[in-house]
């Protein structure tokens, strides 16, 4: 059996097992708990100690019946095409998670992937909180370019989803708008004007258009406006929760890395759930 060996450093999630449920455990907020409900969603995809509690929110928002989960990342041109985790499970500090392996060869049977060896946190960071809100659920990871590929993606899914008689829930992982000189990315300067800008204009625009489950619209705001870096993994994830059904989608929370660790150089990150 290929197992998925743990590619990123520890700085990103915790290497040990107790470590990992401790800060899962942390990062729990304390607000009104929320149906578990969600057909899809849109995650952020830095380390835990910037953006874990809010993909932590939107997971544990996710449906409880599920079979399988898909995390499709990104950090591909547009391009670039589909690559595929052909792994048959993945390594977590809390446990293997099974891949589905059917689901996977449904969809390399309708679209054109590639094998993804690459290391790359868009998915590998979300594995373990994963496996400890649900570990019966077997997993499927994916990257999808900013491109009409991811489209086509997150249709295969649901279809695919459909005629296995799965439970299925996806989610998208991408940044928001990555500002200030490390990013090579000043176009409101610095300090709080900058900070605004990002929040309240750029970071903004794009998120109404993923509430709005509006891909095209998300799509011509990345690339346009540097306001995503992983968007083609909400393009499949908001197609996914349209042809599965779902009516609307909710911002359940929005944060940027300024509010942990203020610098003139910051990243945002949303949290939106589909039902």
């Amino acid at each position: 059996m290929r197992v998925r060996k743990r590619y990123l450093p520890a700085g990103w999630y915790p290497a040990a097992s107790q470590q990992a449920e401790l800060a899962i455990e942390r990062m729990r907020r304390p607000t009104t708990p929320r149906a578990a409900d969600g057909t899809a969603g849109i995650v952020p995809h830095a380390g835990w100690e910037y953006s874990g509690s809010l993909a932590l929110e939107v997971l544990s928002c996710l449906s409880r019946s599920m079979d399988t989960i898909v995390i499709i990342g990104g950090h591909l041109g547009p391009s670039d095409g589909i690559m595929c985790l052909a792994e048959d499970a993945f390594e977590t500090p809390l446990g293997e998670i099974r891949a589905d392996a059917d689901l996977l060869a449904r969809l390399r049977s309708v679209l054109p992937m590639r094998e993804d060896r690459h290391a790359d946190n868009t998915v590998e960071v979300h594995l373990p909180m994963v496996r400890h809100l649900f570990p019966g659920a077997a997993a499927l990871g994916l990257r999808a370019p900013p491109s009409d590929d991811a489209l086509r993606l997150g249709a295969a899914i649901a279809e695919a989803a459909r005629e296995s008689g799965k439970g299925v829930v996806v989610v998208g992982s991408t940044d928001l708008t990555h500002y200030g000189a490390s990013y090579g990315f000043s176009p409101s300067g610095t300090g709080e004007q900058a900070l605004r800008w990002v929040r309240e204009v750029n970071d903004r625009r794009l998120i109404d258009c993923l509430v709005a489950m509006d891909p095209r619209g998300a799509l011509e705001r990345a690339l346009h406006e540097r306001s995503a870096c992983s968007v083609g993994g909400a393009m499949a994830a908001i197609e996914f929760a349209r042809a599965s059904g779902a009516r609307s989608g909710t911002l359940l929370r929005y944060a940027t890395s300024f509010d942990v660790h203020p610098s003139d150089s910051f990243v945002g990150y949303a949290g939106v759930l589909y039902s």
